[in-house]
């Protein structure tokens, strides 16, 4: 990683997707028509990708755990993204895998088997990777098993000691649900910004319109951006939303990772140096890019 103090660490998940598209309503007690593709996806890794490729200054630094099944064949895509990957390789559990439906309006339904992510922990830590580091994002799935969580407090601890700000992306609102919101916002008190999607905002806030959602979460500290998908994005601090942008039109094939996507372009675009407006631009762009293609990763050149 270069530039001193201005690369991005991802903590977060690598996961092989399954992303199959169906034209037709699924039937049951019989085939339904689509096209397959087996892909390197994760919220984290996906993030990472997007960065690197919206230009982060510094570079960017994935840590995850994969399992040794895969890991190789993870490690191959994620230095082909530009991203520099620390996987710890699990030799028990094989590398988490997300089944992704895909409708002909692009919206998808996620079945998970969360494998080795979910064992990535404290022992997987080490201080040097915030070397180099400008901004530290946590991806929300380390806070819903007992090792993410603990990884998330350890990492945490380091980068506010360093002075580093620290994002967090709720990830599921299935998932928020299981573990319950207040203990999840205990969790994230003190995070500098979050970045929920709106059906996740609504659930932590208790709010439904996006706005209000983002301008109540914003009044428990840090900057809240909530994605709007076709309505662009928003961002409240102190209880007020500060910016607003639109999306970015384009011909969507498959939704997958678009907020991945979001998060990975605003990331870049602030450790650049780009305000929270123009960061929102940067993200609305990169996530339009995103429901372009098949999969959670931008094409690779």
């Amino acid at each position: 990683m270069s530039g001193a103090g201005r690369g991005l660490l991802v903590v977060g998940d690598v996961v092989t997707d399954v992303v199959a598209r169906h034209t037709e309503p699924l039937a049951a007690d019989t085939d339904t028509a689509a096209r397959i593709a087996v892909l390197p996806g994760g919220a984290g890794a996906n993030v990472a990708c997007w960065a690197a490729r919206q230009g982060a200054p510094g570079g960017v630094r994935l840590l995850a755990r994969a399992g040794a099944d895969s890991a190789a064949w993870h490690r191959t895509a994620l230095a082909a993204a530009g991203v520099e990957a620390v996987l710890r390789v699990d030799q028990e559990q094989p590398t988490a895998v997300v089944i992704a439906l895909v409708d002909a309006a692009a919206e998808r339904t996620l079945v998970t088997d969360s494998g080795a992510a979910f064992r990535l922990g404290p022992a997987d830590w080490d201080d040097a990777l915030l070397d180099g580091v400008g901004h530290v994002h946590l991806s929300g799935y380390l806070f819903f098993c007992d090792p993410g969580r603990e990884l998330a407090a350890v990492v945490g601890g380091a980068a506010r000691a360093r002075g580093l700000p620290v994002s967090v992306d709720p990830a599921s609102a299935g998932f928020l649900r299981g573990l319950g919101v207040p203990r999840f916002l205990s969790l994230v008190s003190g995070t500098d910004l979050l970045l929920p999607n709106a059906a996740e905002a609504a659930l932590l806030s208790g709010a439904d319109e996006p706005a209000a959602a983002a301008a109540e979460l914003s009044r428990r500290g840090g900057t809240v951006v909530v994605t709007l998908g076709a309505g662009g994005a928003l961002a409240a601090y102190g209880g007020r939303v500060t910016a607003r942008t639109t999306a970015v039109a384009a011909t969507a094939v498959d939704s997958t990772g678009a907020g991945d996507a979001f998060t990975g372009g605003l990331l870049a675009a602030r450790l650049a140096g780009a305000g929270l407006a123009d960061a929102l631009a940067a993200g609305c762009r990169a996530g339009a890019a995103a429901v372009a293609v098949v999969g959670g990763r931008p094409e690779l050149p």
